[in-house]
This record gives structure tokens, C-alpha cells and sequence, in this order.
């Protein structure tokens, strides 16, 4: 993985001790950092300096919106992100290949993953081994955000590469109800 500051490095480590210990050190947060910890109004304050960190790409190929999606939830940076003209579909730039909404799925983020779809996030775009948001959702169990989906065009029987549809996904991980 290429090289990420210190602080991002223990948000994907879920390691929150070492998150206080750096925030503590009085930080000065950059947007993909902000963006992972939710914290909105630092997203703000760097996007009205500088516009272009909407769309702007971390060391390990993600964006401020993928990061906002799937670390952090948080509704308010990702408003932010998108209206600052951040791409709600462009996929990872790494061999994940994901895009925030994918990332948004993943993490049962509802509010981020109807906010992306609002603003033109392709309800069918897959990442690497051509797994789709419902795919993700179905594996999840997340009966709510499988109907979201759904109702905005998502294709129940679309394969992945190693043909399993999201109902196949969605049993195999114990949730056949969805």
C-alpha cells in the first residue's frame, strides 16, 4: 500500500487509542484525514481554500468521498465533497477499484449511500471481481439498503467474476432473507 500519514494509517486500523493519541498532538488536519474522521468543518474549511481537494487522490488511491463513505459516515463532509465536485462514481485509483458508493454500502452507511446515488453514483458499477453495491448489501444482510438499490435500478442478477449473483452472496453469508 503506498504510503499514508500516520493518523489515516490507524483510521484503517480501526486503532482509535492511537487516533486520540495523534489528535491530540493538535494536528493539522488534511481532507482525507478530515474526511475519515467526520469532521465536517474541517472538510469545509479546506475545500473553500482550495475547491480542487474535491477531487483530489490519497497516496493509496482514494478519494476524500471514498474515505467520508466508509470510515466516517458522515453525511456532512460527503454534502460538502459532492457539492465541491467530487465524483460520487469515480472508482478507487488502486487495484480495489472501488467507488464511494461501494464504499458507502460496505459500511451500511445509508444516508452517504442515498446522498451518492442523488448525485449520479452508477447503481451498477463494480469493483475489482465485479462485485456491484448489491452484492455488498446482500452480503451485509442489509434488507434496507438491498431495496434502495433495487429501486434505483440495481441488477439482481448480475454475476460477479466468479458468477455469483448478490442473492448467492446474500446466502452463502447466512442472510437469505434478503
Amino acid at each position: 500500500m503506498a504510503e499514508v500519514s500516520e493518523l489515516l494509517n490507524a483510521v484503517y486500523r480501526g486503532d482509535q487509542s492511537r487516533v486520540d493519541e495523534l489528535l491530540g498532538a493538535d494536528l493539522e488536519l488534511d481532507v482525507f484525514e478530515a474526511a475519515a474522521l467526520g469532521r465536517g468543518e474541517r472538510v469545509r474549511e479546506l475545500l473553500d481554500r482550495e475547491p480542487t481537494l474535491a477531487r483530489a487522490v490519497s497516496p493509496d488511491g482514494f478519494t476524500a468521498l471514498h474515505l467520508a463513505a466508509f470510515f466516517s459516515h458522515d453525511l456532512d463532509s460527503a454534502r460538502q465533497l459532492v457539492v465541491a465536485g467530487a465524483d460520487p462514481g469515480v472508482p478507487a485509483q488502486n487495484a480495489m477499484a472501488v467507488t464511494p458508493l461501494g464504499s458507502a454500502v460496505a459500511r451500511g452507511a445509508h444516508a452517504v449511500a442515498v446522498l451518492l446515488l442523488d448525485a449520479g453514483a452508477d447503481v451498477g458499477r463494480a469493483q475489482h471481481g465485479g462485485y456491484t453495491p448489491l452484492h455488498s448489501a446482500g452480503a451485509n444482510g442489509d434488507a434496507e439498503l438491498v431495496e434502495l438499490l433495487l429501486a434505483r435500478g440495481a441488477d439482481p442478477a448480475a454475476p460477479a467474476e466468479d458468477g455469483r449473483t448478490p442473492a448467492a452472496m446474500a446466502r452463502e453469508r447466512g442472510h437469505p432473507q434478503v
